[in-house]
């Protein structure tokens, strides 16, 4: 875990002791820290009985501490934590913020920062993808994988790329990242948030944190994204604020198998200038992104099979994230995507997906919504109506040539049939290895 001087004497409440909560209150015991924590669940508090005071932030008087420190699923606009912790002058900060506070007393370091509405994921697991290949020290975390605090600290040179939410920016008074990304912004998460605009200034605070000369890169072309561009490069000396270049990269983009689709075309070029800011060099960066596999279920190449592709993107809950899956496969010059389809409907219609169905040359209907899928798609694709995922994967299977696609992109949550999306990609996952098996040992 990273252990910091910085928190030696200091007295801290810790609200919930979930993941990044505990990850906390662990870094700020092993460095000298005086912690106070709560969490509803017994199991939870159990984990810190005798080495922490187990008490509710909420019922203490909170003067002289120098933080509380909550997770970013509390929801600060209408959690009375907010209020409370103000009434004593005490901030209200998440495990980012004392990353940011830990900073100065750890080996040399530079930190990449990267959010956006879509993609971020994807694009922080590709650049500390990249720096591991190329042989740079890199922790990965944040909104990603183990929390940051939960590490061990990088040796000086090494780099640590940070996915960040709006919750988690909410909740950092001081990070001001060596190298930050905004991929995009639209309407999200707006229970949090006054209005839309408000979603934006969460968003660019990251930069706001930001030095003049530190680096920042922007992606799409959207409003919000813009508006914060432009700010930040009225403030910065020339050259520090970048648009993400996709035209000088769009040629490789057929060599990467796990970053297909105009969405990941974006996503790699944010992640391109990151890596140049770094020191990466193009033949560097080119190399590492062949050998990416994605994240699980967001794109995932499973695997090939007879000239076939078997692709997971389970994540893909609506039609909006299903849409840019359909488009990573065009016609060429025949359809060769079989789309399996279907679940909990969040959304009537086919939205954004219907301008790319001549990718299409099956589809696979299943679960709840399948009849309704079936019955909207009829006449534009031949259409199979399965209810099961182990059915429509077979279906698939039996009409699909060498060179065709196999995607799990239901357009839909999965709780009519799986615990949730990661189950549902990881039976796709399990369907696919199991007929892999039995033809090579027929």
């Amino acid at each position: 875990m990273i252990v910091s001087s910085a928190f030696a004497g200091k007295r801290y409440a810790i609200l919930g002791l979930a993941r990044s909560g505990l990850a906390a209150a662990e870094a700020l015991l092993a460095s000298g820290a005086e912690v106070v924590a709560w969490d509803r669940q017994d199991v939870a508090r159990e984990k810190l009985a005798g080495r922490a005071e187990l008490s509710d932030p909420l019922e203490l008087d909170l003067t002289g501490f120098d933080g509380v420190i909550v997770s970013p699923g509390v929801p600060i606009n209408t959690h009375p934590i907010a209020g409370h912790a103000e009434k004593y002058g005490v901030p209200v900060i998440g495990d980012i913020e004392l990353f940011a506070l830990a900073r100065p007393s750890l080996p040399s370091h530079k930190v990449v920062g990267i959010t956006g509405t879509n993609g971020k994921s994807t694009t922080t697991a590709l650049v500390s993808h990249v720096l591991e290949e190329v042989g740079i020290p890199v922790r990965m975390g944040g909104n990603i994988g183990v929390p940051i605090l939960g590490e061990e600290s990088l040796p000086s040179g090494g780099v640590y790329v940070l996915e960040l939410s709006s919750y988690q920016i909410d909740l950092t008074l001081s990070l001001a990242c060596d190298a930050a990304a905004l991929l995009n912004i639209t309407p999200d998460h707006l229970d949090r948030y006054d209005d839309f605009a408000s979603y934006a200034a969460s968003k660019a605070r990251l930069f706001a944190m930001q030095h003049a000369d530190q680096f920042a890169v922007f992606g799409t072309n959207d409003p919000q994204t813009n508006r914060i561009a432009e700010v930040e490069a009225a403030r910065r000396p020339e050259g520090r604020v970048k648009a993400a270049d996709q035209a000088s990269i769009a040629e490789g983009q057929a060599d990467w198998p796990a970053l297909q689709g105009p969405h990941n075309l974006e996503n790699a070029a944010v992640a391109v200038a990151l890596l140049e800011n770094l020191g990466v060099q193009p033949a560097q960066w080119g190399d590492a992104f062949k050998s990416f596999r994605g994240l699980p279920h967001r794109m995932e190449v499973v695997g090939e099979h007879d000239g076939v592709l078997f692709i997971n993107d389970s994540k893909a809950t609506n039609q909006a994230s299903a849409a840019p899956a359909l488009a990573a496969y065009p016609a060429n010059p025949a359809p060769r995507v079989h789309w399996i389809v279907g679940g909990l409907a969040k959304e009537d219609g086919l939205g954004a997906c219907e301008q790319y169905l001549g990718n299409v040359k099956g589809a696979y209907t299943i679960g709840e919504s399948g009849p309704n899928f079936a019955e909207m798609l009829d006449e534009k694709v031949a259409v199979e109506k399965c209810e099961l995922l182990c059915e429509a994967v077979t279906r698939a299977i039996a009409n699909a040539e060498a060179g065709d696609i196999i995607l799990l992109s239901p357009a839909c949550a999965s709780f009519d049939q799986f615990r949730d999306y990661e189950k549902r990609g990881e039976h796709f996952c399990q369907i696919v290895s199991a007929i892999a098996e039995a033809g090579e040992a027929s």
